[in-house]
C-alpha cells in the first residue's frame, strides 16, 4: 500500500508543492512548526533514510540545502533547522524549518492545521526565492 507521501506525490491527495525533480519533491507541511516549514521527500518509498542509496541521500541533502537557502531569503530567519525523525510516516522525509529560535524545533509545537491561504503564501515566498536564485525545478 502506498504511503501518504506517495499518494501526495501521485496527486491522489492535495499537496502544496514548491519543487519537483526526478528524485524528489518538496511540499509544505500541513502541521508546521514554523511559517514556511517544508518537507523534502524522495519519490522512492524508502522507510529509513539510512537505507537510501548514497546517490539518493546526496541528492536529498543537496535539495534540502537549496530549500533552506531559499527559506532564509524568503523569511529572514535566524536559522533553518533540519529534522529527520521518520516515526510519523514510513517514508523518508526531511523537515526543513525556518526558525527564529530553538524552541520552534519541536513536534510538540506543530500546528494542528494551517489556513490554506497562509500555506500558499509561504510556498510562494519560497518559490520566488528559488526562481530568483535561478533554480529550474520550481513548481
Amino acid at each position: 500500500m502506498p504511503t501518504i507521501f506517495t499518494r501526495i506525490i501521485d496527486g491522489q491527495i492535495p499537496g502544496t508543492f514548491i519543487w519537483k525533480d526526478d528524485w524528489c519533491v518538496v511540499f509544505m507541511s500541513i502541521n508546521p512548526m514554523a511559517f514556511g516549514h517544508a518537507l523534502v521527500v524522495p519519490r522512492e518509498e524508502v522507510d529509513h533514510w539510512v537505507d537510501a542509496s548514497p546517490e539518493l541521500a546526496d541528492h536529498l541533502f543537496a535539495v534540502t540545502r537549496i530549500i533552506g537557502v531559499a527559506q532564509r531569503e524568503a523569511f529572514g530567519c535566524d536559522r533553518v533547522g533540519v529534522i529527520i525523525a521518520g516515526y510519523e510516516v514510513p517514508h523518508t522525509h526531511i523537515h526543513v524549518i525556518p526558525t527564529m529560535d530553538m524552541s520552534q524545533l519541536s513536534f510538540a509545537n506543530a500546528a494542528m492545521s494551517i489556513d490554506r491561504d497562509a500555506l500558499e503564501d509561504s510556498a510562494e515566498k519560497i518559490r520566488v526565492a528559488l526562481r530568483t536564485a535561478g533554480h529550474t525545478h520550481v513548481v
